[in-house]
């Protein structure tokens, strides 16, 4: 019998350091999820902003095994999705930020997330704290990622929310996304991650 083939190492990280803390080296395959757990201001924000390259660092993130340094911004951040925990919207429906080829994988997102459709067309300002992070966890599906860094995505959500939005990453995950969240809740840690980091005092441990 041939030995199962080992995962596809789909993020690398390797010495990634700032002021803030590192440095930090480790792995995540396609279809992992691994949890960042951590005090508040421990950083666990900053470093998914340098695996973005929106922070300022030092140290390599390799994509598939190709350094971030190889390519250009846009496209190392259109394929390593960060999405904040207050994420931003610079057009005044949701509708404004999908191309109509994307629309089919947002009405499907919408469906597993339990959102009418008409939200798409309700002015941002006007929609929930709720509301706005599962449109938020949309965009950033629909830019069809190869890594995507989630900070707190569910923390507006009832236990309901929670239990789609986990459901509409498993199916991502089960895809060959590899996924990295920060998060508050131990529960939703071991329902989700594959490997749980701790970030304390500028130091990863668990990888």
């Amino acid at each position: 019998m041939n030995a199962p083939s080992p995962p596809t190492v789909r993020l690398s990280v390797r010495d990634l350091r700032s002021r803030f803390g590192g440095p930090f080296t480790f792995d995540v395959a396609a279809g992992e999820c691994v949890a960042i757990q951590g005090p508040s201001g421990a950083g666990k924000s900053v470093l998914l902003r340098m695996l973005a390259d929106l922070d300022p660092h030092d140290g390599t993130a390799l994509l598939d095994g190709r350094p971030a340094a190889a390519m250009p911004a846009p496209a190392w951040r259109g394929a390593v999705v960060y999405q904040a925990a207050e994420p931003a919207w610079w057009e005044d429906t949701a509708r404004a930020h999908f191309a109509p080829a994307d629309m089919d994988a947002v009405a499907a997102a919408l469906d597993a997330l339990g959102l009418a459709g008409a939200l798409l067309d309700t002015p941002v300002d006007r929609l929930s704290t709720g509301e706005r992070q599962r449109l938020a966890l949309v965009r950033s599906l629909a830019r069809g990622p190869r890594v995507l860094l989630l900070d707190e995505p569910t923390a507006a959500l009832d236990p309901a929310g929670v239990a789609r939005a986990e459901a509409l990453l498993a199916a991502h995950l089960a895809q060959g996304l590899a996924l990295l969240v920060v998060t508050h809740s131990d529960e939703q840690a071991r329902r989700l991650a594959h490997r749980i980091l701790r970030l304390e005092h500028g130091r990863l441990t668990g990888a």
